[in-house]
């Protein structure tokens, strides 16, 4: 049986499991062509293919490789905003991967560098994790700003590591270690403590 989901709070937002009844959220931000062009996979067209989404993040927990993907929401109204998370976590390496993606209308707040500044906090002290990875197209500008500021540094190209729209993609390597981020974390402690990783 798996540990209740590790809920998460920073100053504007509350980091929670997504729920079936984010479907038609995650549908809006999903189905955005321009907004998703970077993510990493197709947009979606049904709104069936963003609750099957939903599925597979819960799914993931319980995977060989785990996952943990947090809903975005916004502190008061409890607006879905967008999503981030770890994944492929591979518990004898001590490495995962770093994913997100956010609406338009909320993009240039800072929310999302807020969100990953919370989730990171949790993979290192948490998850024990000593490498998180993040894999970015070389003309994805904004997210390489991103995690450059999160202390990400570049490593190298992977050539045509993705395939989306068609063709395939090269994605640039960026990684973060535990040994840099006692020099992050005061900046990345959440308002409220998360609960054990699973």
């Amino acid at each position: 049986m798996l540990p209740a989901f590790p809920t998460l709070t920073t100053a504007r937002l509350v980091l929670r499991e997504l729920k079936p009844a984010d479907t038609d959220a995650i549908f809006a931000i999903h189905r955005d062509t321009d907004a998703m062009r970077w993510f990493g996979a197709d947009p979606i067209t049904e709104r069936a293919q963003a609750q099957r989404m939903i599925e597979m993040f819960a799914e993931s927990r319980k995977a060989a490789l785990p996952g943990i993907r947090w809903a975005i929401v916004r502190n008061g109204d409890g607006q879905l905003l967008g999503s981030c998370g770890l994944f492929r976590w591979n518990k004898v390496y001590r490495n995962c991967l770093l994913g997100y993606e956010l609406g338009r209308p909320h993009w240039g707040q800072g929310l999302m560098s807020e969100a990953l500044r919370g989730i990171l906090r949790y993979g290192f002290d948490q998850m024990q994790l000593n490498r998180i990875q993040a894999e970015i197209h070389p003309d994805n500008t904004a997210s390489q700003l991103l995690v450059e500021r999160l202390g990400f540094q570049r490593e190298g190209r992977h050539r045509q590591q993705g395939y989306w729209a068609g063709q395939f993609h090269d994605l640039d390597c960026y990684s973060l270690l535990a040994q840099d981020w006692p020099n992050l974390q005061e900046s990345a402690r959440p308002v409220g403590a998360g609960q054990l990783a699973p």
